[in-house]
């Protein structure tokens, strides 16, 4: 596997900077943030999707997934969803994610992440569902056309919560385009064990993000060794499966000092890595 750190940290830097600490840190990957201020499609010209991928080459970093998720451009973190009662909200997630499509591929990524389905606010969970495949129908054709996988990706509060419910959603859905941002500590919030789903969802999850949980399993994303998650289980468990995409360290909570969140994080991960050496030489 490969390690990366998403650029929702760093907010209050540009992307080009944004991408040169990361890579500066020695991670192999940067999560791009299809959101302002770094890359909201509609903000971005050809000469601006050349100059990120200048900025790549220049650090010599891949980019590990397009993160489509938060709309702060035009809505909020999770608005507009894939289920808003609005039609013409709707058809908003809908176009943003065409064209984070599209960046995705012009940027050379192999997939992008997505909401799963949206907060369900005044309607059954029957209804969200019917809206939230409805939605995906419309963006199937063109990542099948750009070789783009979009990856849902379940968290606590939102429509699909669980491996359970990603995996019913999953059955009808083609899986030459669609799969799972396996989240780590969004699985731990509502009860799971991490490590355990590694294996039973490593056939569809193409991507992780990883950060630590307080013991009460709140929402809240902590400093990686600040939590309750066995993340070097986690990590072993992944490794074990011969994974070689890339995970993902997500730290947006950490937005009032990114530089030094993603070097500690390193550093845990160089410790990981040292020890599992170790262990299997």
């Amino acid at each position: 596997m490969k390690f990366a750190f998403s650029t929702n940290a760093f907010r209050q830097f540009s992307l080009a900077d944004s991408i040169r600490i990361v890579a500066e840190a020695g991670y192999e990957g940067v999560e791009i943030m299809a959101d302002v201020p770094h890359a909201y499609p509609l903000h971005l010209n050809s000469a601006d999707v050349r100059d990120i991928r200048r900025t790549l080459d220049d650090c010599r970093i891949e980019i590990s997934n397009v993160n489509a998720f938060m709309h702060h451009a035009d809505g909020d973190t999770y608005h507009p969803s894939w289920i808003e009662k609005d039609p013409a909200l709707r058809a908003k997630r809908v176009d943003y994610t065409l064209r984070c499509i599209d960046l995705a591929a012009e940027l050379g990524a192999r997939h992008l992440s997505t909401e799963p389905g949206g907060p369900l606010e005044d309607m059954s969970r029957e209804e969200g569902l019917m809206l939230f495949r409805e939605g995906l129908s419309q963006v199937e054709d063109r990542a099948r056309e750009r070789n783009i996988l979009v990856l849902v990706e379940p968290e606590p509060g939102l429509l699909i919560e669980t491996s359970q419910q990603f995996l019913e959603l999953f059955r009808d859905l083609d899986p030459a385009v669609f799969g799972l941002n396996f989240d780590i500590g969004h699985f731990f919030c509502v009860g799971e064990d991490p490590a355990a789903r590694v294996k039973d969802m490593q056939s569809v999850a193409h991507h992780f993000h990883l950060e630590d949980i307080a013991a009460s399993r709140e929402h809240h994303h902590l400093m990686l060794g600040q939590g309750a998650i066995d993340i070097p289980q986690v990590l072993d468990t992944i490794d074990e499966t011969g994974f070689e995409g890339f995970v993902t360290v997500e730290l947006y909570t950490y937005e009032d000092r990114p530089v030094e969140a993603v070097r500690e994080a390193m550093k845990y991960l160089r410790a990981w890595k040292d020890g599992r050496q170790a262990v299997n030489p």
